[in-house]
């Protein structure tokens, strides 16, 4: 084998309106970890697509092996060794897990699928990636972060000599996380190789042993990762330097004013939020901090009326209202943006304006009928506002960037004119620079007078852009952080306060 199991030289690849890839080269050595990064936006899916047969490039070449190749189909780079863990999960949630391990290759008895060599094969792969779940579970009754265990496990299954991981992390805990490095040490003590996609700095310096930077569909460089720091890689992410990862909260104060005042509010699940109570501020970003199960969403979700609430009240403007509906926290000013937006907030096949105006739709219709004007106006304006980079309103949604999308949702939930907007991990699988542009966004809003609540598993964010900061820990609250008493020992202390 030569120097390198994969060599693609100068990809281009153009979309009506937008060139997505300038040029890019990628090299990539047997029994490695090559971290590919760069903003969102940068490139890096759109050419491991190419990779994979999904997209075929315009232009440059791939040589696999030493060999140049043409890659039409998934099905083709499977078959030459290439298998790839996507960003978003699609499993077929009512059949059971090994049967979305191996569809379209199930082990066969005469005419009929075998399902006990299928039971058996599934352990065996569990075995060797040391994963414990039953093959038989149905794969909607599992967890996002087992889930996405489980299609590393698929991908493993192949038997790939290059495994593609987009963005593996972003659903796992720092414990599944250190499990899915143990799989890719052993992967790489194989000889495999992995192309590993994420934004989170500290596993790409961990895991990785060499980088490659794009930047706007374009090639910046590669290095040995043990060459590289943190500082180092967001500047030539971004092509400056970004020494203040948080915007300045110059002339930014909240009034002691409570805009919305939580009273014992209870689940009617036992293990879910029980007696919380906490006050809003007017102009002011309360964090909620927590652990992975300390059903920080699951409360959000209960104010904004997605969820059943057995006990407490809610008081807006000193007010109390019953949430029965999303409708009826709408109508009082209460928006929110969902932790998994592809899950639950972006409406992929459907166009940037469309994806705008949905949750206002009603304002732009008269006797029945929709004014298409307003409609195009409107999102123009937010999106706008937003900075929102989309090559038309007429894009679809899932052809931008994740930090575009986010932007959107943002908009969206804008044009609703809320007082209050509830941002559940906000920042979630987005880059750096689209970061910054997200927390100047919440800044402009609370300058304008509005309220933030911010869910946040990032503690640098959490505590570089709250007021104060709620820790919550298996559905309690407990504790309360005003700004002069941050200290992130201080908030994990709080967040593992009641675990026995």
């Amino acid at each position: 084998m030569g120097e390198y199991v994969l060599e693609m030289n100068h990809i281009t690849k153009i979309f009506p309106g937008v060139t997505a890839l300038d040029d890019v080269s990628l090299k990539v050595r047997p029994g490695s970890v090559h971290a590919l990064m760069g903003e969102n936006g940068a490139g890096k899916s759109t050419l491991m697509k190419c990779l994979f047969g999904i997209y075929h490039e315009d232009g440059g070449e791939i040589i696999l092996d030493g060999q140049k190749v043409e890659i039409g189909t998934s099905k083709q780079a499977l078959d030459m060794g290439i298998s790839m863990i996507h960003q978003e999960l699609h499993p077929i949630r009512f059949r059971p897990v090994m049967e979305n391990i191996w569809l379209g290759r199930f082990p066969m008895q005469g005419i009929a699928v075998d399902k006990k060599a299928m039971i058996r094969k599934t352990k065996e792969l569990f075995a060797q990636v040391d994963l414990d779940v039953n093959p038989q579970a149905l794969a909607g009754t599992l967890s996002a972060s087992t889930l996405q265990l489980v299609e590393i496990a698929r991908a493993v299954s192949y038997n790939s000599k290059i495994i593609i991981m987009d963005e593996p992390t972003s659903s796992l805990t720092d414990n599944e996380t250190e499990h899915l490095f143990r799989i890719i040490r052993k992967l790489k003590s194989e000889g495999r190789s992995i192309i590993y996609i994420s934004h989170k700095m500290e596993e790409i310096l961990k895991i990785s042993d060499e980088v490659t930077i794009m930047r706007d569909g374009r090639y910046v460089g590669t290095w040995p990762a043990s060459d590289l720091t943190t500082d180092l890689i967001i500047k030539r992410m971004v092509g400056r330097d970004m020494t203040n990862r948080f915007p300045p909260k110059d002339g930014i104060t909240y009034s002691e004013q409570p805009v919305l005042r939580v009273n014992g509010l209870s689940s009617p699940l036992p293990k879910s939020f029980q007696n919380v109570s906490f006050e809003l501020r007017k102009g002011e970003i309360l964090g909620i901090g927590g652990l992975v199960g300390a059903q920080r969403t699951e409360l959000v979700e209960a104010i904004f009326g997605l969820r059943e609430i057995t006990s407490g009240t809610v008081e807006k403007d000193g007010q109390p209202f019953k949430v029965k509906s999303v409708r009826d926290s709408k109508e009082r000013g209460i928006a929110l943006l969902t932790e998994e937006r592809r899950a639950s907030g972006v409406f992929g096949i459907l166009s940037v304006l469309d994806n705008t105006v949905i949750a206002s739709q009603t304002n732009y219709a008269r006797n029945g009928i929709l004014q298409q004007k307003k409609r195009v106006d409107a999102a123009k304006s937010s999106c706008r506002q937003l900075n929102v980079k989309t090559p038309s309103m007429e894009t679809l949604m899932q052809n931008l960037s994740g930090g575009n999308q986010q932007k959107v949702l943002i908009a969206r939930w804008l044009l609703t004119n809320p007082d209050i907007l509830i941002l559940d991990e906000p920042t979630r699988g987005i880059d750096v620079g689209a970061k910054y542009e997200i927390y100047t966004i919440m800044l402009d809003l609370v300058r304008q007078g509005k309220s933030i609540i911010m869910i946040s598993s990032e503690m640098p964010e959490l505590l570089g852009m709250a007021d104060r900061v709620m820790v919550m820990c298996e559905g309690r609250v407990s504790g309360f952080l005003e700004k002069d008493q941050f200290d992130q020992v201080e908030v994990m202390r709080l967040a593992t306060q009641f675990i026995k």
